[in-house]
């Protein structure tokens, strides 16, 4: 909610329980239908992270789980679902094994509604 406050650029994910928390670009409207959505997430107490990557030149959404907890494959989803045009979604997901499980799952169901979604998995920990 704090990054949520202090960036007008960003705007919460609407039309869901409380359970799914989805920062994104208030603008991405203007961009859907020619660009690849490009979207990450992960458990909270990492602030800014995910959330302060979002906007221009960055990422289009942040999918915010519990404290610690990776965000559940139902709110990765509905990130997919928003964000995702012709173009499709790329995945960014951390080397975590809660985050590789709900992404990945997410990723083929959306695949299997027809969306186009792509994910690669990278090491946050040098």
């Amino acid at each position: 909610d704090g990054v949520l406050a202090t960036s007008s650029h960003l705007a919460r994910l609407d039309g869901y329980d409380t359970a799914i928390r989805v920062l994104v670009r208030r603008d991405w409207s203007t961009y859907k239908q020619s660009k690849v959505a490009l979207i990450t997430g992960g458990g909270s107490g990492h602030e800014p992270a995910h959330g302060g990557y979002v906007g221009q030149g960055g990422l289009t959404a942040a999918v915010c789980g519990d404290v610690f907890a990776s965000p559940s494959t139902e709110a990765v989803c509905a990130a997919i679902r928003h964000c995702a045009g012709p173009k499709g979604a790329l995945l960014i997901v951390k080397n975590y094994t809660g985050d590789r499980l709900n992404f990945g799952l997410a990723a083929e169901r959306c695949k299997g509604e027809g969306y186009r979604v792509e994910m690669i998995v990278v090491g946050e920990d040098a």
